[in-house]
């Protein structure tokens, strides 16, 4: 037998094929998705080229809002779509907007507000091609907040994610994003939730790829010991 060639290594050659072979997919697509989310901008990712400045509140005397007998967690005045509004955060996780003019409580957002907000709050010019509302027990895949929203789309496929109850931007999700949500799902071998990083199958093709460059080192470093060395050959005397 060939020196190098005992019985354990020929195992450990055996199991570094099969090891190659079963974790060959996983880690074109963990080096293909990495490549793709570490390449591309991420501001561009966020859509922060498409939200245009928020305007500065107009100089007014706020009334404080209507509570309705619940406490209240937090108050923000904000400016949503050009107009000063209170967002009233209740210690329940209930929120509602009021006008800061006389404090009264304002009525839910309507698919033609949501439009209009959106708008406001995008940079540069924009067709919107649909408006649909999601609520709070079902958001988006590409939302992924328990809150009820409007997606507002755009030509460009841009959406534009509208709180229902207080009128904010909750979010801009763009065909790039969707791109990286997805290579990311692939990443993390989790295209449900896309949120699990330590779900069971990502951990065992992970120690499984471990496994194998761990056998490949050992192999390396075998063969290279046992390659004979070649002294060399005595000059010839002119």
């Amino acid at each position: 037998m060939r020196k190098g060639r005992t019985p354990r290594m020929m195992a450990l050659r055996k199991w570094h094929v099969r090891l190659g072979w079963l974790i060959g997919v996983p880690l074109i697509l963990w080096t293909g998705s990495g490549l793709f989310m570490a390449a591309a901008p991420i501001e561009r990712v966020r859509g922060a080229h498409l939200r245009a400045e928020a305007p500065a509140l107009p100089p007014i005397t706020p009334i404080a809002p209507m509570l309705e007998g619940r406490a209240a967690d937090q108050l923000q005045l904000l400016t949503i779509g050009g107009k000063a509004v209170w967002v009233v955060t209740y210690q329940d996780g209930g929120r509602r907007r009021a006008d800061p003019a006389d404090g009264a409580l304002l009525p839910a957002v309507g698919a033609s507000e949501a439009s209009a907000i959106a708008r406001a709050a995008r940079k540069g010019d924009g067709a919107i091609v649909s408006v649909t509302r999601s609520d709070a027990q079902h958001p988006p895949l590409d939302l992924r907040r328990e809150r009820p929203a409007w997606a507002v789309q755009f030509a460009d496929g841009a959406r534009f994610y509208i709180d229902a109850d207080t009128g904010e931007l909750m979010a801009v999700r763009t065909r790039l994003w969707r791109w990286f949500d997805f290579l990311w799902g692939l990443h993390i071998m989790d295209l449900q939730t896309r949120e699990d990083i330590d779900n069971p199958l990502l951990v065992v093709f992970a120690a499984l790829a471990f496994g194998g460059m761990l056998v490949g080192s050992i192999l390396m470093f075998r063969r290279r010991k046992a390659r004979p060395r070649t002294e060399g050959k005595p000059r010839a005397k002119a």
